[in-house]
């Protein structure tokens, strides 16, 4: 694992720790136990939030808003006990190939 990687596991770890927390004291531990909906829908907001804060141009509320997206999309993963490191290896596979070259491989449904 990279040091790259390091505080997305950390916190991914985090999660899937509250999976068996209280609600009352854990907001991750409630917005697992709100189920799926809840948690896509979450992640649905804080993707417009990034999007709003491209359009702004401000660096640091971009930062913020990425770094509440990418700990909803951990929760996301966490919901379905899918590591990471899955997510990295799709990322390995796909790297140095056009986007468009992999695009075309992928199955069409």
């Amino acid at each position: 694992m990279s040091e790259r990687d390091d505080i997305l596991q950390a916190v991914y770890q985090v999660i899937q720790e509250r999976k068996n927390a209280s609600a009352d004291s854990s907001y991750t531990a409630s917005l697992l136990q709100k189920g799926i909906d809840k948690i896509l829908k979450k992640l649905g907001e804080e993707a417009t939030e990034v999007v709003i804060a491209g359009k702004g141009g401000k660096r640091e509320e971009i930062v913020y808003e990425t770094a509440d997206l990418f700990f909803h999309a951990l929760v996301l993963l966490g919901y379905y006990d899918i590591a990471p490191e899955e997510i990295y290896a799709e990322l390995r596979r796909r790297f140095g190939t056009s986007g468009i070259a992999e695009k075309a491989s992928r199955p069409r449904e």
